[in-house]
């Protein structure tokens, strides 16, 4: 009990009663100071699950708890990831097939499968710079620096969404874009957004930046069935995206964004309005002056799609026939030409009368790469079968072989440009050849039986070397002649009895150009080139053949002694011919119908040359010399040459006196292998001949040149070519000859 007689309860234990005065209230202390936290008040017993121990022991379990779910949804992320599978780049690297030019430059494109023009695009070389500058300011300014997602334009977007309720500019990157492009997917979610950033990530760790920006430049969608930039600035500008104006550049940058409800050729309005936005947002952000953007504004948008280019269709077709499964095909041709001599067959082929066709071919005479070639006028013009293409096709040549056959006669050494040579009527067998007026110029040189294409004496010719060898020899060369079927090599051939190709003459005339060694043709660029020349006749005989045509008269509308060129016209007029070369290219021209009807008036000379010397003229160059005459090559006149030289004539007339036989070479034999030692005096290298028979003098040609006359003991000593093969070749005064081939080592 206290002092004032209350009883209270103690909160001490042992107390009945708890008391209502604080302890040692009656001594005088203040109970103030055990109602602080810092007093000596008794402490409260914690209650279970609450001490300190405890408490750690459950926010451990908290944290425990949030490792593991993060750990699981990082699991089940990485699952989804894994889920998505790899990139599907298949589809995505599908383009169109192309063929380029020797230069890169676009000939022909073909749509995939499903009607699509995709190009392939290498920003690099092929995009105008100031596009690309465009494109990535608009669009992706830190494209070269983010990792595939940009957290600060995907910020940006999401404010700019809540602050005006509606998308003001979108947080993709070029890359998201590309993901997209590469997966497409209609719906719009944040699952698909998702989607789309982990795909940027694939992206940009498997390829590199420039590559990014290929794909996207290749598969970004311009409306309709374009996709692509360089697809859109061919259908759009008629041009390759190379050089672009900012007005164009700036309507590139537009149309992906919305290609079908901006496509130019529905709604240019909404085009021109989108490509106007994009101006003024990049004069906002410095990347444009005000002054630029309102000269691009003040130019319209085109209204129509322009077609894809189609040059050099013939050859396009034949090389994708060729290079299966190759997505881009190089070719030899030059564009620029090419689209030039189109042009000019076209235009001549109108000129000359309905259903008929012109076919052209310009060939490098160094590489043999074909420059050009026009298969038909109008490759869609049914009437004149325009898809056949007529440089591969087999017609009759007409005089164009004749050549061929002066340049053997030459080799052989019988017969010389300044030779005369009758032009007369004659038979041979029951083959009488007659000359295309059917009038004869009796004795005329042998340079002008051939710029005059004389038939009889180029049929006496060929009667001499032999038709068999001349079928060889233009085999030999590359020409494919093609005969009826189990029919052997005739006279005939020379004017025309036998068929080839424009691409195979034009091969042979080239030869020709290159002093007798004909080089394969080549279209298609391929990784290596085992081509190898082809031997055609002798390099003397080769440069008089040319050194005769330089001199054949030229039509009305060609330069004389600057291109060296035959014609030919066919019988019944069905094919006319024109073929030329200079020192740098041989062209090659055919005009008639495809169906081979006749074509009364049709001659080579009037309706194939014309177009030959405009083909020169159009190449654009002056015509290169042609080149100068190989060391030991006989330049002599008629007066000069030796007797048997002097004058040709036909096996028939060769002159007999006494019981002499024709001459005969004994020593060295044909075929045989003769064994030079240089290393000595020059003349024990020398090599003796010996002939029997034949009427004195006897001239030696050695390869076609003459090295003089052999003695009265019919022996002379040879200085031998080599090594390799040699031709010797002995004439009497009579013209009788016979030549042997040897083997020098």
């Amino acid at each position: 009990m206290s002092e004032h007689g209350s009883h209270t309860s103690s909160s001490w234990p042992g107390l009945s009663r708890p008391s209502t005065s604080p302890p040692f209230a009656a001594k005088g202390v203040d109970a103030r100071a055990f109602a602080s936290p810092k007093g000596l008040r008794p402490r409260r017993r914690d209650k279970p699950g609450h001490d300190g121990t405890g408490g750690r022991r459950w926010r451990f379990k908290r944290v425990a708890a949030s490792v593991v779910v993060a750990l699981l949804a990082a699991a089940a992320f990485v699952a989804w990831v894994v889920s998505l599978g790899p990139l599907p780049l298949e589809q995505a690297r599908n383009v169109s097939a192309t063929v380029v030019d020797r230069n890169g430059k676009l000939l022909r494109a073909y749509a995939m499968a499903d009607g699509r023009w995709r190009l392939p695009v290498d920003a690099k070389t092929a995009v105008d710079p100031g596009y690309i500058k465009l494109l990535l300011a608009y669009e992706d300014r830190r494209f070269r620096s983010h990792v595939g997602v940009d957290p600060l334009a995907l910020g940006r977007a999401a404010l700019q969404l809540v602050t005006r309720g509606h998308i003001v500019s979108g947080g993709s990157t070029i890359t998201m874009q590309l993901a997209r492009l590469i997966e497409p997917r209609r719906e719009r979610s944040v699952y698909a957004k998702l989607r789309q950033i982990v795909r940027a990530v694939q992206i940009e760790r498997q390829f590199g930046k420039d590559e990014i920006l290929d794909l996207y430049l290749t598969l970004a969608p311009f409306g309709g069935n374009l996709e692509g930039v360089r697809a859109a600035s061919i259908a759009y500008f008629g041009k390759e995206p190379r050089r672009l104006s900012l007005g164009e550049s700036a309507l590139l940058v537009a149309l992906p964004q919305s290609p079908e409800r901006r496509r130019l050729d529905r709604h240019p309005q909404a085009a021109q309005a989108a490509r106007d936005r994009v101006l003024g947002r990049m004069v906002e952000d410095g990347v444009v002056s005000p002054e630029d953007a309102i000269q691009a504004r003040a130019v319209a948008v085109p209204r129509l799609r322009k077609p894809m280019p189609i040059l050099a269709p013939h050859s396009s077709d034949a090389a994708m026939a060729t290079m299966k499964d190759v997505r881009v095909v190089r070719l030899t041709l030059e564009s620029s030409l090419q689209k030039t001599l189109e042009t000019l067959a076209r235009d001549r082929a109108m000129a000359q009368g309905p259903n008929l066709s012109v076919a052209i071919m310009a060939v490098d005479n160094e590489s043999g790469d074909v420059l050009a070639r026009v298969g038909s006028s109008d490759y869609f013009d049914e009437r004149c079968a325009g898809q056949v293409d007529m440089t591969r096709a087999v017609r009759s040549p007409g005089s164009t072989l004749k050549p061929f056959i002066y340049g053997l006669a030459f080799e052989d050494g019988f017969v010389h440009p300044e030779s005369l040579i009758d032009d007369r009527p004659i038979r041979f067998g029951s083959y009488a050849p007659e000359n295309f007026d059917m009038t004869f110029q009796g004795t005329v040189p042998v340079r002008k039986a051939l710029q005059l294409s004389l038939n009889v004496p180029a049929i006496a010719l060929l009667d001499r070397v032999g038709s068999s060898r001349l079928s060889s020899r233009l085999r030999q060369a590359g020409g494919h002649l093609v005969l009826p079927k189990d029919e052997a090599p005739g006279l005939a051939m020379g004017l025309g009895g036998v068929g080839v190709t424009l691409q195979d003459l034009t091969q042979l005339y080239s030869g020709l150009a290159r002093l007798g060694t004909a080089k394969p043709l080549r279209e298609i660029v391929l990784a290596s080139d085992d081509r190898e020349p082809l031997r055609l006749m002798d390099q003397a005989a080769a440069w008089q053949v040319g050194n005769l045509l330089l001199g054949t008269p030229p039509p009305e509308n060609g330069v004389h002694n600057k291109i060296a060129f035959k014609t030919g016209t066919s019988y019944g007029y069905r094919d006319a011919w024109s073929i030329g070369f200079d020192g740098r290219i041989t062209i090659g021209v055919w005009v008639g119908r495809p169906d081979g009807a006749p074509v009364p008036g049709l001659v080579g000379r009037t309706a194939a040359a014309p177009i030959l010397f405009d083909a020169f003229a159009r190449t654009g160059k002056v015509p290169a010399a042609l080149p100068k005459p190989p060391k030991g090559t006989l330049l002599a006149s008629n007066a000069k040459l030796p007797l048997p030289l002097r004058r040709f004539r036909p096996i028939g007339e060769l002159l007999r006196v006494g019981n002499d036989q024709s001459p005969r070479i004994q020593f060295p034999l044909n075929g045989a292998r003769i064994d030079v030692d240089r290393s000595g005096d020059r003349k024990a290298a020398l090599m003796p001949v010996k002939v029997a028979g034949g009427v004195l003098p006897l001239t030696m040609l050695v390869n076609g040149v003459s090295v003089g006359e052999i003695d009265s003991r019919r022996q002379r000593l040879v200085d031998p070519p080599g090594p390799g093969f040699a031709r010797l070749t002995v004439i009497d005064a009579t013209g009788a000859a016979d030549t042997v081939v040897i083997r020098v080592q």
